[in-house]
């Protein structure tokens, strides 16, 4: 829905975003999108043409970076990108304080080479764990790579198996075989914290870091409400039956292309039947125990996510906010049809 304008009522840079998912890992993006542009290919091609015009450049799903003195950047001239290694496709992500902003995908074979040439290919993941961008750099980043992630994924047409072009800068690809036009996917996914009196639920996957234990997740299907997901996913997961459940933050996360959809749930009981087949293991945790966790201080050597991911911030808020979370506006039946 093209409505933003070149102000786009987006925050000047280092003002703080008043909502608490801009203090998780990815959410901060500035971005000024144009979205109403993006059909204009003389307005793309001017923007691109810009001197101060820079391009993030993924290979694969993998970002390159280069060194800026001390530090990482992301940003290359368009020039720079298009030199780097053949271009598969481009797409416009917008303005950064006046800056025009593209995404470059280029082959994953490339990354090793551009690594011997003295870059760095370094996974999303590890840049954000590792803090090596500001917040500032990592959201548009996130977009870039998910953006030019669901191009690698799509090159053809899901309706009738031809080969799709890419369209509207980027941000759609076209079938000239049946007509039929294919828009960049974000997948919901709810991230809930099952609350009851002082403990908290958690549970661990066999691919997680020994020792840590996170909230339970799981994609929202067809058909269903936020709440309802929260309540399905805990129920397959852990036999736990759910009352109340309040929103608290989301957090774009481009593994290849979600949204994370965090919420603090009301626990009605405690009697856990956990999936084996989805959790190694899952138990209660005291409210003091978490917050152990998250300073890296349980007696036991258990560990909490990081903070770039949402998991963090819920506990987090468990731990700082207490009862308070499930008191106030929450997201209930309303009994009024």
């Amino acid at each position: 829905m093209a409505r933003d304008r070149s102000d786009h009522g987006a925050l000047p840079a280092g003002e703080p975003f008043p909502e608490r998912s801009a203090r998780i890992g990815f959410s901060r993006n500035r971005l000024v999108r144009h979205s109403e542009r993006r059909e204009k290919a003389s307005d793309i091609a001017a923007m691109m043409a810009a001197p101060e015009a820079r391009s993030f450049v993924v290979a694969g799903d993998v970002p390159i970076l280069r060194r800026e003195g001390e530090a990482f950047t992301p940003r290359f001239t368009m020039a720079e990108a298009a030199a780097l290694a053949p271009v598969v496709e481009t797409a416009l992500l917008g303005t950064l304080d006046g800056t025009p902003l593209f995404a470059t995908l280029i082959a994953a074979g490339e990354a090793e080479r551009l690594k011997q040439g003295g870059l760095f290919a370094i996974d999303l993941r590890s840049i954000a764990v590792q803090g090596l961008l500001p917040p500032d750099e990592l959201g548009p980043l996130g977009e870039a790579k998910a953006l030019m992630d669901w191009h690698r994924r799509h090159g053809f047409c899901a309706n009738c198996g031809a080969r799709t072009a890419s369209a509207s800068g980027g941000w759609r690809r076209d079938c000239a075989a049946c007509g039929a036009q294919h828009f960049p996917r974000t997948d919901p996914v709810v991230i809930m914290l099952s609350v009851r009196g002082d403990r908290c639920l958690l549970g661990r996957q066999a691919r997680f870091a020994p020792g840590m234990y996170s909230c339970l997740a799981g994609f929202v299907e067809p058909g269903e409400t936020v709440e309802d997901a929260v309540r399905r996913e805990t129920m397959e997961e852990a036999g736990i039956r759910t009352g109340r459940v309040h929103y608290l933050a989301s957090q774009p996360w481009p593994f290849p292309s979600s949204l994370m959809i965090g919420c603090i749930a009301e626990a009605l009981d405690e009697n856990l039947v956990v999936d084996t087949l989805e959790l190694e293991h899952a138990r209660w945790f005291t409210r003091a125990e978490v917050g152990a966790m998250l300073r890296g201080e349980h007696p036991d050597g258990l560990t909490a996510p990081l903070p770039f991911a949402i998991a963090h911030h819920l506990l987090k808020a468990f731990v700082e906010e207490g009862e308070g979370l499930l008191t106030g506006p929450l997201s209930r039946p309303s009994g009024s049809g």
